[in-house]
């Protein structure tokens, strides 16, 4: 069994280590290659176009599809921004009841304190009488210059 094992190590071994890259595959390859720049070169001059660079050369028809193709562009564009708008709209949406509810929970809140406030100070001024109680009440004086008489004629 085991020399059965080494066989195909050592036949596997020579396989791998024999085989050179064969002609026809270097071929191949190189075909690919050749394929792939011209490809590339044909993407490079077609973005050209489409960014305004180069269009002196092309005919009605080629102006013509570019300009169809750049207004598919500008539909496709202007649904994302107006989807984007939509979403931002949604979120500014819930961010305001958000606020309009935080906003209602603390006007209860300071409209109870200042409930509390007011009726303290109704309390403290009807408690000490009229010597503090607002700024309407009216302060008698009198001002008196030389000796007092009792009896004024």
């Amino acid at each position: 069994m085991q020399d059965t094992i080494d066989r195909y190590l050592r036949h596997t071994k020579d396989r791998v280590s024999t085989k050179p890259v064969s002609e026809e595959n270097m071929q191949h390859l190189k075909y690919e290659a050749a394929n792939m720049m011209k490809k590339i070169e044909q993407l490079e001059a077609s973005k050209r176009k489409l960014l305004g660079e180069g269009i002196g050369t092309c005919s009605i028809e080629e102006l013509q599809q570019i300009e169809q193709q750049l207004e598919k562009s500008v539909k496709c564009i202007r649904a994302r921004k107006t989807q984007v708008f939509k979403e931002q709209i949604e979120q500014l949406k819930q961010k305001e009841k958000a606020l309009a509810a935080e906003n209602e929970k603390l006007s209860e809140k300071w409209g109870s304190h200042e409930s509390e406030v007011w009726s303290n100070k109704n309390q403290e001024s009807t408690g000490r009488g009229d010597e503090e109680s607002s700024p309407s009440s009216e302060v008698e004086t009198q001002l008196f210059i030389g000796l007092p008489c009792s009896s004024r004629k």
